[in-house]
């Protein structure tokens, strides 16, 4: 239970951009706001503050700023394709916007970079038998997938989450809580994060920081079909976050990452203590 616990705090510490970016969401509903200062424009100045104080104080590194910035671009390009598809909408008003998006909407995904950051940092995460390139192709398939499913195309996330399935077959994520260190599959954490992802989604549109069309008269439970999309979505974070710890050496598993003494499984947890040899060393080959 203390693990569990353990756990779970540095796991809050890790969603500060979030947590914050909901602060900043409650707040621009809430506070008074002077007229030409609309609550979406205000939430960006927000976001684009927090952003600043968190990479001035250190708490964000500049190259993780570069990943939140990349996903933020990738976040707002989908977002204008799905609103201009009707998938979603912005029931408010505000100047900076484009293709009636406002600009702070790239900055959900933001948080979602911003939080494997911050997990890979603080539980000093490595990948063992991680198949970069080919985990790469199936994440730029999903992302594509999201556009092309509204054209003639099928939808292929069914076959596209077999294929990641397939190609993180025997990949694991080795990760530290207090002195104990873990192991779990990789699509198993694609599956946590998408969850986490789903249930702050229903938060935020209760908020009103978007609308699905049945939500447009009243307030209604999101699809649990988007926590499928969200799962797959957070690939691509996942790949943008392991290039560039892949320039810095901390992608893969290395002989210090060795596993914690055979012990009874932390009551709850879904995840399992690494019980077989040390991770492999560093595969830096398999980004060629």
């Amino acid at each position: 239970m203390r693990q569990l616990l353990r756990f779970a705090r540095v796991e809050a510490v890790c969603c500060l951009f979030a947590v914050l970016f909901f602060v900043g969401l409650s707040l621009s509903r809430v506070a008074p706001l002077p007229g030409w200062l609309s609550p979406y424009d205000a939430l960006l100045v927000w976001c684009l503050g927090v952003t600043a104080v968190l990479w001035r104080t250190g708490w964000e590194t500049t190259r993780e700023v570069g990943v939140i910035a990349a996903f933020h671009v990738v976040g707002l390009a989908l977002e204008l394709f799905k609103v201009r598809q009707g998938s979603w909408d912005y029931p408010g008003e505000g100047v900076l916007e484009v293709g009636g998006v406002p600009l702070y909407s790239g900055f959900m995904y933001a948080a979602v970079g911003s939080y494997v950051c911050q997990a890979w940092r603080r539980m000093d995460l490595r990948i063992t038998g991680f198949r970069f390139r080919s985990t790469a192709l199936v994440a730029a398939l999903v992302y594509v997938n999201f556009f092309t499913h509204h054209t003639a195309l099928p939808d292929l996330r069914v076959p596209l989450a077999l294929a990641l399935l397939a190609v993180t077959a025997g990949t694991s994520v080795w990760f530290t809580v207090g002195a104990e260190r873990y192991r779990m599959p990789l699509a198993q954490s694609f599956v946590l994060i998408g969850a986490f992802l789903w249930l702050a989604e229903n938060a935020a549109t209760l908020l009103g920081a978007w609308r699905y069309p049945d939500q447009a008269s009243v307030w209604t439970l999101v699809h649990p079909g988007k926590l499928g999309a969200w799962s797959l979505l957070v690939v691509v974070s996942i790949v943008l976050v392991a290039s560039v710890k892949a320039t810095e050496g901390r992608l893969y598993g290395h002989p210090t990452d060795r596993p914690s003494v055979l012990g009874r499984r932390p009551a709850g947890l879904l995840l399992s203590r690494a019980e077989a040899s040390p991770p492999c060393a560093p595969e830096p080959a398999r980004l060629r």
